[in-house]
């Protein structure tokens, strides 16, 4: 019997099967650090302990992503070291927030199968969760992929495609406990804008511009313990036609958010994960561009919450907010679609 493990392949994937992830992981102000220098984020909740304890907070949490790719990565080896790609998200939701400090754990659940009409390769959905050493859930989310099969005759028995709510409700967003913004800082924070000046419908360029490269992915890559092929095994990556290794969605998604802070600077916590999708692959060299749109907005009391969606592109500025045509076909350049809500003080 080998010692070692290759990862499930597709066939390898039942319904309902639980999955429970090794290796927990101690998230630190390393974790921290190491996040600001590869991606740029500056929202102050996050940045400072004396802000975040004027907003209730013992300290300053980590930006809920840290949490989100320490969890993700978790899962890598028994869910997707196989994968072609992450192909979407929804049902996120962050249930409490983690500081340094806290140590992490995973586990996932196999909610639908469905094998592609190539034979080759099938989507596998999963729904997971992160849970701290008090046995604190922290975030829950559902994540498609595609696997490679091992043997593209194999038959795989009981595929079905799960109903997933195209957003989380409102009502459903949790708010960190203690987190009071009546006494926010609107000068430390980097800007004025309240709940009450973002508008339904209104678009936001981002303006700024991040290039990605080619040592801060695979820096990424293996900080968040993710160990997919596809991402920095450049002997494997040779013989797929780009020939190069993929960059990490979780970069894309991480520093299209970080960009998010020239026009959103008081929109850094994220309540929820509505829905999201990595619509082209993204390589080291190019530079990630952003722009929002609010979708929606709910009053949650002390605070409100914006329903924001983030779009990115590769080497291309989005003054002219690039995105779907009628049909419902990409800009070339769009890498990134991520639908969130985001808590928003009030100016009230």
């Amino acid at each position: 019997m080998s010692k070692t493990d290759p990862g499930r392949f597709f066939e390898d994937f039942e319904p309902g099967q639980t999955l429970v992830h090794a290796t927990p992981r101690t998230v630190t102000a390393g974790d921290v650090a190491l996040y600001t220098a590869l991606y740029g984020p500056r929202f102050s909740l996050f940045s400072s302990d004396e802000f975040a304890r004027a907003s209730g907070l013992a300290a300053a949490p980590v930006d809920p992503l840290v949490a989100f790719h320490v969890v993700f990565g978790k899962t890598v080896p028994d869910i997707s070291l196989n994968a072609v790609a992450n192909l979407g998200y929804a049902e996120g939701r962050f249930l409490a927030p983690v500081f340094p400090g806290d140590t992490l754990t995973a586990t996932s659940e196999v909610i639908g199968l469905k094998e592609n009409s190539n034979g080759k390769t099938g989507v596998v959905y999963v729904r997971t969760t992160g849970t701290n050493q008090r046995g604190e859930a922290v975030l829950s989310y559902v994540r498609w992929v595609m696997v490679r099969k091992r043997d593209p005759s194999a038959v795989v028995e009981g595929q079905s495609v799960p109903d997933l709510a195209k957003a989380v409700a409102s009502s459903d967003l949790i708010v960190p406990a203690g987190l009071d913004f009546s006494g926010y800082d609107w000068s430390l924070a980097g800007a004025p804008h309240a709940f009450e000046d973002y508008a339904v419908g209104e678009k936001i360029d981002h303006v700024d511009g991040m290039a990605v490269e080619e040592a801060e992915h695979q820096m990424a890559t293996r900080l968040w313990q993710n160990t997919a092929k596809v991402h920095f095994n450049q002997f494997e990556r040779a013989k797929d036609p780009s020939g190069r290794r993929l960059v990490y969605g979780g970069v894309v998604i991480s520093t299209a958010k970080a960009l998010s802070f020239n026009g959103l600077q008081n929109a850094g916590l994220i309540l929820g994960i509505n829905g999201g999708r990595h619509v082209a692959p993204f390589f080291a060299g190019a530079t990630v561009f952003a722009w929002s749109q609010v979708l929606d907005k709910a009053d949650l009391g002390g605070l409100g919450a914006l329903r924001l969606r983030l779009v990115a592109t590769k080497d291309r500025p989005c003054a002219d907010f690039p995105d779907k045509d009628s049909e419902g076909v990409y800009d070339p350049a769009v890498i990134l679609d991520f639908d969130y809500w985001a808590a928003v003080p009030k100016r009230g």
